[in-house]
């Protein structure tokens, strides 16, 4: 699942020269008559350069192999990679998003790859991305990369407020926000239909947006734990001045942080070039932490997008997909992407190679607490509709919470059993 600026700022990431993912060695960049494989990337996952590389290295190492990698739009990509995996000739590695896996593992057209889930260091994958990829206590999508919110935040607003450092619990992250909350500077931008945000807190809190029993999917917002995640969602929101019936997009977040009169903002630390680039004034005067948990030294639970990669069944190279995969989930590869488009690796060992960036490293400390949404291949429909974003703003603008839960909840049942 692509989350708020993962594209944006994968464009404006440095597409210098990358170095090569495996060890180079001698020979053509093409195969002579070998396997020819056609692996589908989607639309600003990662630069031209670093494909380019990447197939160029692997073409040296597995000489019988030639790569035809093609890049695709996020837009419809839903019904093509469908089709596909329907087809007779499908690619032979596609990239995916996180939550997309289930969807597409229903349909029985992809290749199960538990039996290399040890090989691929699988015990270190990140859980947000691990656990949409296993379906039915099959692996079929393979963890690439990650990218999750955490809190970009004002430096020169918390210097004025007096505030040191960032909060590390939730209790004192709503006491200095209150803090910052003063005069002509709000203290926290946060759109009333941030439903990613939500999901975080309500997970914190113990709760689910849906459950499933006996091989039904439920609707789950009604439950305490949820409910407490949605009065603490209210309780931050109302120290802003976020629209109640609108997400970060309307209007754009950045826009409205650039200003230079909000102190913090929920967003992927990529959001930061773009307020960089719409106020060059904040260039260097912006700060980052994980959305703080209800532990002192635990980042709270966050939602973790981003991307697996999966071999379909119709593919006639299972081996030499594999190898695909294999590299692009390894090591090397994993830090060449992590320092080149600031993603967090596939891996929990592999989060100190960003550590000199504080906003991947506060992603990256948050995505060892990640989730995904619920692994469901309906979920898609939940959210073509999303009754969550329409519970939200009920709930801000004064309906009685535990009936606006009942019926968000209820149309989630409904989808999710269609």
């Amino acid at each position: 699942m692509k989350i708020s600026f993962i594209a944006a700022a994968a464009a404006l990431a440095a597409t210098t020269a990358l170095t090569a993912c495996s060890t180079s060695s001698s020979g053509s960049d093409s195969a002579a008559g070998g396997d020819r494989l056609t692996v589908w990337i989607m639309k600003d996952s990662v630069s031209d350069t670093y494909l380019q590389r990447f197939k160029k290295d692997f073409e040296q190492q597995h000489k019988d192999t030639a790569l035809d990698i093609q890049i695709q739009e996020w837009d419809g990509i839903g019904e093509k990679v469908t089709a596909a995996l329907a087809s007779k000739d499908a690619p032979d590695v596609i990239e995916v998003g996180n939550t997309q896996v289930a969807q597409y593992a229903a349909s029985g057209g992809v290749t199960d790859l538990s039996g290399k889930a040890a090989e691929l260091k699988g015990a270190d994958w990140l859980p947000g991305l691990a656990g949409p990829g296993k379906v039915d206590g099959k692996q079929y999508g393979i963890p690439w990369y990650a990218a999750n919110r955490v809190v970009v935040y004002n430096k020169d607003l918390f210097a004025k407020a007096g505030i040191t450092a960032p909060p590390t619990t939730r209790d004192e992250w709503i006491r200095i926000t209150e803090k910052l909350n003063k005069g002509t500077t709000q203290g926290i931008y946060l759109p009333g239909q941030n439903w990613y945000t939500l999901a975080g807190f309500i997970w914190e809190d113990g709760g689910e947006l849906a459950e499933q029993s006996g091989g039904t999917w439920k609707g789950a917002l009604g439950s305490p734990e949820a409910l407490n995640g949605m009065a603490f969602y209210e309780r931050l929101q109302a120290l802003g001045k976020g629209p109640k019936d609108s997400d970060e997009a309307k209007p754009p977040q950045a826009d409205v942080f650039a200003k230079g009169d909000v102190a913090q903002i929920i967003s992927v630390p990529g959001g930061a070039k773009i307020v960089e680039q719409a106020n060059p004034a904040l260039a260097g005067k912006l700060g980052f932490f994980p959305v703080p948990g209800k532990t002192a030294g635990k980042p709270g639970v966050t939602f973790t997008g981003g991307s697996d990669l999966i071999v379909p069944a119709a593919s006639a190279h299972q081996d030499a997909a594999y190898e695909v995969v294999k590299a692009l989930a390894g090591e090397k590869c994993q830090t060449d992407l992590a320092r080149t488009m600031s993603y967090v690796p596939n891996r929990t060992s592999l989060a100190k190679v960003i550590e000199d960036n504080e906003g991947t490293a506060a992603m990256a400390a948050a995505a060892a607490q990640g989730r995904a949404t619920p692994n469901s291949p309906q979920w898609a429909a939940v959210e073509a509709t999303n009754p969550i974003k329409q519970y939200m703003t009920a709930v801000l603008t004064g309906s009685d919470p535990k009936q606006a839960a009942k019926e968000a909840s209820g149309s989630i049942t409904k989808t999710l059993g269609s």
